[in-house]
């Protein structure tokens, strides 16, 4: 006799435990089924995916480290402070992280027990649909057979790796083993100048390693608005990271206590460089070969990617979702999280909806770049007539007094209707500057709305309104 649910989530990362957690808010009887433990001492699965386990909250951890050992360093000295015999111990600065990501974890198997959801500890795969319910099996602590009406796949991704490539995670890394060096390497290598390698790449160039980035694409981070790219390649270029774009990857080979690449230029020519060690970050893919989802007559993309409706993440099999990673559209935890609260309100009747446009992009590199909508090089393909305004942090006094007065705001508005398009950040702070474009574009504010909304006085949320002040003809006020 099988355990019987209303809904059964299926992996327990930022998609999975939010959509659980929603779906008992509004009355459900729900199960979530995890198996990764993430090197548990116990072995029991650890809940919040890659995000919380070895993705976004352990990376930032380490950037937040690395950025206070680089500020006591380098920065304090034009406070009139002064520092002798600074040291980083590299085992205690991971020890902090894990101890970050077990509070975490732990948080969630809390939230879980407060929501009166059923953890099924192990890996789940369909194996038959038996009139209205779905029968999954349970591989793992908790082996065995558990049937639900409604299943959400939220699977989340993996580390993308390149054939001919072994990732070892000693040696050769992916974001995994990125996270866990136990000594600073004199030299390292990243291949992928994408999110995870630049922020990886700056948490190591930070603690001393000398860094080199290999870039595959010819433009550096080209999702962004160009503008913002190229301000952030100087900045960056300036702190010490080394970027070599366009170049193609002929063989990696790990020695004895180094690995050597070589590859060649954008010129063609053939290059190599020597490392200590090597990080491997050239994206993701979707988890999903392993869902059985041919028992439910689901098959994925050539890509790995579950195909889904637009607006409701349903998938093709009546009452079964996806959300995530394992879907269309960024892999974001904050768009899986939102995508989890979609399916749940669907499954219980409401009417909810998640405007894509509105989405934030974050990179934690220092400064931090942010960024939502529409970028200019994407309105001028569109033919789409806008006006930007930008202002820089260096004429904001509560950046200058921080010591963050790299970087700006720039707006991008409708040149007919003034309506926000899309808004992008260069700053220390723009992870939570970004909140506000956020908020204004998902009321179709325009620009003018921010520019006549009072922002406190001193403070780098000034800079927007500024940016948003030189969009509506040009009346920036301190520039």
């Amino acid at each position: 006799m099988s355990q019987e649910f209303d809904i059964l989530v299926i992996g327990a990362g930022p998609g999975g435990y939010i959509a659980a957690i929603r779906a008992a808010q509004l009355g459900f009887k729900v199960a979530c089924a995890e198996g990764n433990a993430y090197d548990d001492p116990k072995g029991d699965p650890r809940l919040g995916g890659t995000c919380l386990n070895v993705g976004c909250i352990p990376s930032k951890a380490l950037l937040a480290s690395s950025e206070e050992f680089e500020n006591i360093g380098h920065h304090l000295g034009s406070h009139g402070i002064t520092v002798k015999d600074l040291a980083i111990d590299v085992s205690k600065m991971v020890g902090r992280k894990n101890d970050i990501v077990t509070k975490m974890t732990g948080g969630i198997a809390y939230l879980f027990k407060k929501n009166k959801i059923t953890l099924l500890k192990g890996y789940a795969a369909f194996k038959a649909k038996e009139g209205d319910r779905y029968q999954v099996e349970i591989t793992g602590k908790d082996a065995g057979l558990v049937s639900a009406k409604q299943v959400i796949i939220a699977t989340g991704s993996k580390a993308r790796h390149l054939p001919g490539i072994t990732v070892d995670n000693k040696l050769i890394c992916d974001n995994e083993g990125g996270l866990q060096f136990d000594q600073t390497p004199k030299k390292l290598g990243v291949i992928g100048a994408g999110v995870i390698g630049l922020e990886l790449g700056s948490v190591w160039r930070r603690l001393g390693a000398d860094v080199t980035i290999l870039e595959a694409m010819p433009t550096f981070l080209g999702a962004c608005d160009t503008g913002v790219a190229n301000e952030a390649k100087k900045l960056f270029t300036k702190q010490g990271l080394k970027f070599n774009l366009g170049v193609k990857i002929e063989s990696v080979v790990a020695g004895k206590n180094n690995v050597k690449i070589s590859y060649a230029d954008d010129q063609g020519n053939a290059q190599s460089l020597v490392v200590d060690r090597l990080i491997v970050s050239v994206g993701r893919v979707p988890n999903t070969e392993n869902l059985n989802l041919e028992a439910i007559g689901l098959k994925t993309d050539e890509r790995g990617f579950i195909p889904v409706d637009d607006h409701t993440c349903a998938t093709a099999a009546a009452g079964v979702y996806a959300v995530g990673d394992v879907i269309r559209g960024p892999m974001l935890a904050h768009k899986a999280e939102d995508e989890g609260v979609l399916v749940a309100e669907i499954i219980a009747g409401q009417k909810p909806h998640i405007d894509y446009n509105c989405i934030p992009w974050v990179i934690y590199t220092s400064p931090e770049i942010a960024w939502v909508g529409k970028t200019e090089q994407q309105l001028k393909a569109e033919g789409r007539a806008y006006k930007p305004g930008q202002f820089p942090f260096a004429a904001n006094g509560r950046a200058l007094g921080m010591g963050a007065s790299d970087g700006f705001v720039k707006v991008l508005a409708d040149a007919n209707t003034d309506e926000i398009l899309g808004v992008h950040i260069v700053a220390s702070a723009a992870s939570d500057l970004i909140a506000e474009a956020v908020v204004a574009m998902e009321f179709k504010a325009a620009a003018e709305d921010i520019a006549r909304v009072c922002h406190p006085h001193p403070s780098l949320s000034e800079v927007m309104r500024e940016a948003a002040l030189a969009a509506t003809d040009n009346r920036a006020l301190n520039f």
